[in-house]
């Protein structure tokens, strides 16, 4: 006999058709009440909801290259010369890409 993979199973398919009948039967507000309540909010101010702005500057310090590392051509992460796997004519490439 033949099964059809594709065919929701029959729990599925019952739930899915209780929780169409809930939300059709809830006292919802209409659909485009939540589009206007979004829109009537101010979104221009300088506040972000949930969030606040630093006005605080970034400071990154960069580390040069050493030397016993490279920088894998595949994942593009600086690894320690110990984890080169492969040489080849692009460059150097570490073991977990290789794996």
């Amino acid at each position: 006999m033949a099964a059809d993979y594709d065919e929701l199973r029959p729990d599925v398919r019952e739930s899915q058709e209780d929780s169409l009948e809930a939300v059709k039967s809830a006292n919802a507000k209409d659909p485009r009440s939540v589009v206007r309540d979004l829109d009537g909010d101010d979104l221009d101010s300088d506040e972000i909801p949930g969030g606040e702005l630093v006005d605080g500057e970034l400071t990154v310090h960069l580390v040069p290259q050493g030397e016993d590392e490279f920088v894998c051509q595949s994942c593009y992460l600086v690894r320690h010369r110990s984890q080169i796997a492969r040489v080849d004519s692009a460059g150097a490439y570490c073991a977990d890409c290789e794996a």
